[in-house]
C-alpha cells in the first residue's frame, strides 16, 4: 500500500464497485458537463457502468486511492490500455491522479508491457502531457442527435517521464 497526504493505495474489490461507479458518475458530472454535449456525457457514463467497472475489477487490475474510508480516485489497467482514471473533484489537484497513474504504469511495466495506451478526454490533455504522454490520433464519435464526443488516444512507454 502506498501513502499520499493519508491516502491509502490499494487493489478494487467487487464490493467497491458501487462507490467506484459514483465517484466515476459524479467526476463525469462535473468535469465534463458544459465541456461536452449531454449525449457524450452519457456515454461516457454508459462505458463506465457498475457491470463494466466490475468486469475490470475481473479481467484487469483496478485499483482505488482511499482517504479516510472514502475512495477518492482511481485507474484500471486492462492489457496494455490505462482507462477509468478519475479523481473526485474535490481533491483534484493534489497528486492523486498522478499516483494512481504512477501505478497503473509501473504495473504494467511488471508486467512486460511495453507500452501503455489511454483515451484521453478534452479536460485531461494537459494532464496526460504532464506524464509525457504522446498524443497519437485525434478522435471524433457520434452518439446520436447529431452531438459528437471528441477525444484523443495517446500512448507512453511505462516508467518514462
Amino acid at each position: 500500500m502506498n501513502t499520499l497526504h493519508a491516502a491509502t493505495l490499494r487493489e478494487c474489490r467487487q464490493s467497491d464497485v458501487a462507490a467506484v461507479r459514483q465517484l466515476i458518475h459524479e467526476t463525469i458530472d462535473a468535469s465534463y458537463t458544459g465541456v461536452y454535449p449531454p449525449r457524450a456525457l452519457q456515454s461516457f457514463r454508459e462505458f463506465h457502468s457498475g457491470e463494466s467497472i466490475a468486469e475490470r475489477v475481473r479481467t484487469g487490475t483496478v485499483i482505488v486511492l482511499e482517504r479516510e474510508g472514502e475512495i477518492v480516485a482511481t485507474g484500471s489497467l486492462v492489457g496494455s490500455e490505462i482507462c477509468g482514471v478519475f479523481v473526485d473533484p474535490a481533491c483534484q489537484r493534489c497528486g492523486y491522479g498522478r499516483v494512481v497513474m504512477r501505478e497503473l504504469e509501473k504495473r504494467a511495466k511488471e508486467r512486460g508491457v511495453e507500452e501503455v495506451e489511454l483515451s484521453v478526454s478534452l479536460p485531461s490533455r494537459a494532464f496526460y502531457e504532464g506524464l509525457c504522454y504522446e498524443i497519437t490520433e485525434e478522435c471524433s464519435m457520434d452518439v446520436g442527435e447529431g452531438q459528437r464526443l471528441d477525444y484523443w488516444r495517446a500512448k507512453k512507454r511505462p516508467g518514462k517521464g
